[in-house]
């Protein structure tokens, strides 16, 4: 259930998206909100009339989306909610991480401020869901991150597994498979020319080497 009343939970849907795109996307353009809910390109474009109308996002024709102010404030409630019921699923209920996004997208319907609090309490309130993404507070606060890209970074650093940002089941179970979660340490051993692959080392001489399309969702932190 979503905390602005003249805001549906499909808006809700929208706006956590949107939200969720524009770290990538200044404009999010329509496309992306299609491959990103499996929906059609005839579906995006009747919610974002609906939402323009609403007066929760900004529509540029050519370029996309961006959510206005109130469009975020309208995000921030449904993504903490959807966060959560990630967590949930993941500790209490034991679902795999590769499962969880469509699952806890059908969970959070009709969930309220009294069940939201007790999620957040049956989870030793996170900050984290089981991806990395920050879970903004009960006012609506998210903390910033110091991460970027693993591609943006240069051969030869170490850095730590922040967030991994895809809700690819494959991508997903194959990441969990070999052990690159948030949290993990590692270092770049190198990186072929023209978008090759990248080669990395963690856990003590385990070494592994990412094609661009699944080294592209890992998002990592600077170690000292």
């Amino acid at each position: 259930m979503c905390h602005h009343p003249d805001v549906t939970e499909g808006m809700c849907l929208y706006a956590s998206e949107i939200f969720r795109l524009q770290e990538t996307f200044a404009f999010v353009p329509p496309s992306a909100l299609e491959y990103s809910l499996n929906v059609s390109a005839q579906a995006v474009a009747r919610m974002v009339r609906r939402m323009k109308a609403a007066g929760l996002v900004e529509h540029v024709r050519y370029k996309g989306v961006r959510l206005t102010p109130e469009g975020r404030a309208a995000a921030l409630p449904c993504i903490r909610r959807h966060r959560l019921a990630e967590v949930f699923l993941v500790d209490v209920m034991g679902f795999g991480w590769d499962e969880v996004h469509d699952l806890a997208d059908r969970f959070v319907h009709g969930v309220d401020e009294v069940l939201e609090a007790r999620l957040a309490e049956m989870t030793n309130h996170p900050t984290r869901c089981p991806h990395g993404e920050p879970i903004p507070t009960p006012e609506g606060e998210l903390p910033l991150l110091n991460d970027e890209r693993l591609l943006a970074v240069e051969v030869g650093r170490r850095v730590r597994v922040s967030r991994v940002r895809t809700h690819d089941r494959d991508i997903l179970r194959y990441l969990g498979a070999l052990g690159l979660r948030p949290g993990v340490e590692m270092s770049i051993e190198g990186r072929a020319p023209f978008d090759g692959p990248v080669r990395l080392r963690y856990d003590g001489n385990r070494e592994v080497v990412l094609g661009q399309a699944v080294a592209a969702v890992l998002w990592v932190e600077p170690l000292a």
